[in-house]
């Protein structure tokens, strides 16, 4: 299997995913969302699909067989998404759960995949009398993998007595920017909204070289975290659009042209002008359904076809119920730290360069933080307002 081509593949579907993230759930709002952990969770439930669902599965994550989408999800974590932090890097977590009612015996092939491919740790509960145990067991999880950033991933009520399985994935990210901003010189500023109003934020800024590259109506601006001894080079890239109500513009660029992300990146260093970023912090969680339905995604959430999960009678009846995802990103002077979350819960149906430029981030603006030498993307987001979290 060819990693970087279907990291180049997962990229396309991450941008399809943004689009309406963007547009719809994440309208006026600032946005942070991990499509790798939303990736991993949809991965799993094709593993345990069979018939038109996982078709249409596969036909979304480009992918050719569960297979190969499992073999991806194994190498992922062991090239990609390993702790960098006793090599020197950023502090890397990621962590897959599944919680079966104890009703169901899981079949030992998804069993294995589940274990050996995803990691992921099994737990068997009871949903048919401790729902709300049940969800606190899943949240007290998803917060303790992200180092407490994530809290309540599944909202109340979300698990009821039909509830049957719980998919869920955790990502926690922390990274010190190679190249620190001297917090003594950080000020505040104007920032401009998109109702015409401005506020006052704290801006960083820096008269060192910096990775930045100038299109036709944008900018691009490329923050390396620290490098560990491990190679992996994980950096933070911000989309400025040049005029200051352009996000909208420059987000359907940045979510229907396949390898936009890959041919925009800046990679030399140039001499700045005014450079200034904001510091921000943002919590973001939506229920990934509506979004999915709208890509085409629609079997899982219906039909069933989850056969190859349990006991092929009970699999028959299977759907998936919601698929919860959560994120939280802090972006300082010392680096960024974000984590994000997704749980699926399965219920039975009722049946070029100049020599400097400037860099402004003083408008609205998209954010990516990706691992460069594989092309993985781990989190996009949006800021509209850099004080409202």
């Amino acid at each position: 299997m060819d990693l970087r081509e279907s990291i180049s593949n997962q990229t396309d579907v991450a941008l399809s995913i943004t689009k309406p993230v963007l547009s719809n759930e994440g309208r006026n709002k600032n946005v942070v969302f991990s499509p790798l952990s939303l990736h991993v969770v949809l991965s799993v439930i094709a593993a345990g699909s069979k018939g038109p669902t996982l078709d249409q599965l596969l036909s979304f994550l480009r992918s050719k067989s569960t297979d190969h989408l499992n073999s991806f999800a194994s190498q992922l974590v062991a090239v990609v998404l390993s702790d960098g932090a006793p090599a020197g890097g950023p502090r890397l977590s990621f962590a897959d759960g599944v919680w079966v009612d104890q009703s169901l015996s899981i079949l030992p092939s998804f069993k294995q995949i589940v274990s050996n491919d995803y990691k992921a740790t099994l737990a068997s509960v009871d949903f048919q009398t401790k729902a709300v145990e049940v969800v606190n067991e899943v949240n007290s999880w998803a917060e303790k993998e992200t180092n407490g950033l994530v809290k309540e991933l599944l909202p109340p009520r979300s698990v009821n007595n039909s509830t049957r399985l719980i998919f869920a994935n955790a990502l926690y990210f922390k990274g010190a920017w190679n190249e620190k901003f001297d917090p003594s010189v950080t000020e505040d500023n104007d920032f401009h909204l998109l109702d015409g109003s401005s506020i006052k934020v704290p801006f960083m800024t820096s008269n060192k070289k910096q990775f930045i590259r100038a299109f036709d109506g944008f900018k691009v601006l490329g923050l390396p975290y620290k490098q560990g001894e491990d190679k992996r080079k994980f950096t933070m890239y911000f989309f400025l659009p040049d005029v200051k109500d352009g996000l909208s513009a420059l987000a359907e660029k940045f979510t229907s042209d396949s390898g936009f992300l890959e041919r925009k990146l800046p990679n030399q260093q140039v001499e700045v002008g005014d450079f200034r970023i904001p510091r921000f912090k943002v919590s973001f969680g939506f229920e990934a359904k509506n979004v999915l339905k709208e890509l085409g995604v629609i079997l899982p959430f219906t039909v069933g076809g989850l056969t190859e999960m349990v006991d092929s009678t009970v699999g028959q009846n299977l759907c998936v119920s919601d698929i919860y995802h959560k994120s939280f990103i802090e972006v300082n002077e010392e680096g960024t730290e974000a984590a994000a979350a997704t749980a699926a819960t399965i219920m039975l149906r009722s049946l070029q360069f100049p020599t400097k430029i400037d860099f402004v981030a003083d408008h609205p603006f998209l954010f990516v933080i990706r691992e460069d030498l594989t092309g993985t993307v781990l989190f996009i987001g949006q800021v509209l307002n850099p004080h409202a979290e």
